[in-house]
């Protein structure tokens, strides 16, 4: 599929953003474990921390992109909204965690002072971009959020997450009528939070492309492996491409064009939902994939293109991971040229060559899609 070639309109890109977000502060300490060994002279900041957000908030108000964007501001969610998602009990253990302080929910997840307002806004500056989109004011819109959501579950919290924007915005579409979702989440880390909500659903599609990282420890007791595909009504509707580690560009185009865009092809979603993380990126932290400017700028153009062949060009882009403080920014101004089919890039990569050789990848799409053609009764003529 070659999005190039397709005659899209001129949307401009409505972002959803509100500053407030900048006072979840997760600490210092080695990498993400806010441990202090006593021996280093300097102690890193948490990878999710302000700062990469930063950078990206600035990179579109200020970077060439800027012109093609309006800005709107988000708003805290109400409780009642985040039941639509998470249960009583995990809303009730936030709440609590929050009047104590500080809490390390699960390994590198702390919810400290300012934490829980940030993850309100976080979810409802997610709701509010849902929102306008499905209400007709426009068809392209950004949640531009943290802390990030798609690991965060019905029932607990999970790889920096605490409240799953993606999956709240999902069922504010369902229960406003749209019949069918599609989550296509190319964060490097599955979106099993996501995934878990909609575990038994035939009406939401979650797609998600990541490194094949496995599980991780009692919050993220999912795979992400192929053979987590759904169960009952939802049993074929849970999508896992895990990626060979070192998967660039081409692999992840070769991917979305074999396995994401033909699936969804057979589904016809009534609105897509793009969730991106930049730390698929080559020189991400928290990753192991090489994606660049040019990967994630087809990475949204393809997801536009979707969006345009079956929902009426109603797209939703929710910001997830990525925690290099600048090459994230530009990942992420790379995407939204994407997803804007805007003719030409309007920034160069200031650092990316990587060499890739996408023949194993290639090969793991190709024993996917035929696994899927076996086993997902809807993708059998794929």
């Amino acid at each position: 599929m070659d999005p190039s070639s397709s005659a899209f309109s001129r949307e401009l890109l409505h972002v959803f953003w509100h500053e407030g977000m900048l006072s979840h502060d997760a600490g210092t300490g080695i990498f993400d474990t806010g441990q202090d060994p006593g021996f280093l002279e300097v102690l890193e900041k948490h990878p999710e921390n302000a700062d990469r957000v930063k950078n990206m908030v600035s990179i579109l108000r200020k970077g060439p992109i800027s012109p093609y964007i309006s800005w709107h501001s988000g708003r805290p969610a109400q409780i009642s909204e985040l039941l639509s998602f998470h249960t009583s009990e995990y809303i009730g253990e936030l709440i609590q965690a929050d009047k104590e302080g500080a809490k390390e929910l699960c390994s590198g997840t702390f919810l400290n002072r300012g934490s829980w307002g940030a993850c309100l806004l976080a979810a409802g500056t997610t709701l509010e971009a849902m929102k306008y989109v499905l209400d007709g004011h426009g068809k392209l819109a950004y949640a531009l959020v943290r802390p990030p959501g798609h690991h965060a579950q019905p029932s607990r919290a999970d790889g920096y997450c605490f409240l799953n924007n993606a999956g709240i915005a999902v069922q504010l579409a369902l229960d406003s009528g749209c019949q069918k979702v599609v989550v296509i989440d190319v964060d490097v880390h599955y979106g099993n939070g996501t995934a878990e909500g909609f575990y038994r659903s035939n009406k939401v599609l979650t797609i998600s492309l990541h490194m094949n990282h496995g599980s991780w420890g009692p919050s993220h007791p999912q795979s992400g492996d192929i053979d987590e595909a759904g169960e009952g009504d939802g049993f074929g509707y849970n999508l896992n491409i895990p990626l060979p580690n070192g998967t660039g560009d081409e692999g992840y185009v070769y991917a979305m064009n074999k396995l994401v865009v033909p699936a969804v092809q057979e589904f016809k979603p009534g609105v897509v939902i793009l969730v991106v993380g930049q730390d698929s990126s080559a020189f991400d932290p928290n990753g192991r994939q090489c994606l660049t400017m040019a990967g994630f700028r087809l990475i949204g153009q393809l997801s536009r293109l979707l969006s345009d062949q079956h929902s009426n060009g109603r797209l939703l882009v929710v910001q997830e991971g990525g925690y290099h403080v600048t090459y994230s920014a530009y990942c992420l101004h790379a995407t939204l040229e994407g997803v804007l089919n805007l003719p030409d890039p309007l920034l160069a990569d200031p650092i990316a060559y990587y060499p890739e050789d996408k023949g194993f990848t290639v090969e793991v799409v190709n024993s996917i899609k035929q696994h899927w053609k076996d086993n997902i009764p809807f993708l059998k003529e794929i």
